[in-house]
């Protein structure tokens, strides 16, 4: 691995290691969203839901979009649906349980 790689993966890998934001990622697939679309349709707080955002955005997993008052969270495609993809494929080819790996 090249010098600092290891690094930049822990941060890349922690950042995304959160259910929250996981499933805020997952569902921006669908389209933009403010967050209280967001923090609806993942039934949680509106709070979590913003808190789980910054790092998202910190790191351009998505995107930020002044709308008038709202901010408007949309998906960084180009990165996440190629990780989203990644993941799907590795899960049909390797993962005798459906992606449901014992820990």
């Amino acid at each position: 691995m090249k010098k600092g790689l290891s690094e930049t993966c822990h941060v890349f890998f922690s950042t995304m290691a959160n259910p929250t934001r996981l499933a805020a990622l997952e569902k921006l697939r669908e389209g933009p969203m403010n967050v209280s679309q967001l923090s609806e349709a993942l039934n949680q707080e509106q709070s979590m839901v913003s808190h789980n955002l910054r790092p998202l955005v910190r790191c351009m997993f998505v995107h930020v979009e002044r709308q008038g008052r709202e901010r408007v969270y949309a998906l960084n495609r180009e990165t996440v649906e190629a990780l989203f993809d990644i993941v799907e494929n590795h899960a049909k080819k390797y993962c005798p349980t459906g992606g449901r790996c014992p820990r």
